[in-house]
């Protein structure tokens, strides 16, 4: 089986807000894209109720490409404590970090039930499983912790 690097990475060492690049891929066709790990909460410490990240994850999807350039998907992790950030070109961390703070501010302060994008059952494999009133208090979360520009360490924050 391959190797994963997510899977190589020491859990307990990182702390949470974060982004970090996980890799750039160089495709045949001379494309490039930038793997990111965007980590919301620590780490086996705590997980983000799955509605909550359900409608953080439609948010993101849009809000994300109105902030930074590239954007090609954002998907969650199956332990519900952040995404992987999927990127034309290689991007740098600071600037993925700015479009996401902006991203979760306009969830935590301004966002309505309107502002949430594919929540019909034509649009959504679960539509019924989303809450903007998690979204809105688990990005307050964040936005208060500060994310780090390193996963190791407060940078940047």
């Amino acid at each position: 089986m391959a190797e994963i690097e997510s899977f190589t990475l020491d859990h307990t060492a990182v702390i949470a807000p974060y982004v970090r690049r996980i890799g750039v891929e160089h495709g045949p066709g001379g494309g490039t894209i930038t793997n990111f790990d965007v980590r919301l909460v620590q780490p086996n410490k705590g997980e983000i109720p799955t509605a909550g990240l359900h409608t953080i994850e439609h948010m993101l999807a849009g809000l994300l490409r109105d902030h930074v350039d590239g954007v090609i998907d954002i998907s969650p992790f199956g332990c519900r404590t952040g995404f992987h950030l999927l990127m034309w070109g290689e991007p740098e961390i600071p600037a993925v970090v700015a479009g996401l703070t902006e991203s979760l501010r306009f969830i935590a302060e301004e966002a309505v039930e309107a502002d949430i994008p594919g929540v019909s059952e034509i649009e959504c494999g679960n539509y019924r499983d989303h809450s903007l009133h998690s979204a809105r208090e688990w990005a307050k979360v964040v936005l208060d912790q500060g994310i780090s520009h390193d996963a190791f360490s407060r940078v940047g924050v």
